[in-house]
């Protein structure tokens, strides 16, 4: 179960102080979501479930991808490849003393330009109830047009809006 939020940024934090990692996805279905995705060196197959009755959670497989595989189905896949950074950035602990994490994406053109973050939590009453650090902007979760899968429909940050 993939339980999460997004947030638009209000302020950029330095994102040379921390660790990051290239994208590049694409998607073979967006209804339900079935994406090909390589993350640095490594591939998956990922299935995500349509949003219940929030945005909140849903269900997530991630099915590791050989790179032969990966660039046979990324051809494969409708709409727009999205390519994008995303750092990784601490945010101290939550109540169970586990680490939070903030996943800041940096997109790439046709992109360029979109900025949010997300943050996956262990239960959905935690994910309620985070109050977000000040650099953080508008919570956009509940936003359909935030969802990479919606991205790639879209085609470009000119049609996104």
């Amino acid at each position: 179960m993939e339980i999460e939020r997004k947030f638009l940024i209000k302020e950029m934090p330095d994102l040379s102080k921390y660790p990051c990692k290239h994208f590049v996805q694409g998607y073979l279905c967006t209804s339900p979501t079935v994406r090909v995705r390589r993350e640095g060196e490594e591939y998956f197959l990922t299935y995500k479930s349509r949003a219940g009755e929030d945005a909140l959670s849903r269900e997530e497989y991630n099915l590791p991808l050989t790179k032969e595989a990966f660039e046979k189905l990324l051809p494969k896949c409708d709409g727009t490849v999205i390519s994008k950074t995303r750092y990784f950035i601490p945010l101290g602990k939550n109540r169970e003393g586990s680490g939070l994490t903030a996943e800041l994406d940096v997109f790439d053109a046709p992109f360029e330009g979109l900025v949010f973050t997300e943050v996956e939590f262990p239960t959905v009453e935690e994910a309620r109830s985070f109050e977000a650090p000040d650099w953080f902007g508008e919570d956009v979760t509940d936003d359909r047009r935030y969802y990479n899968s919606y991205l790639s429909e879209a085609g470009s940050l000119r049609d996104f809006q």
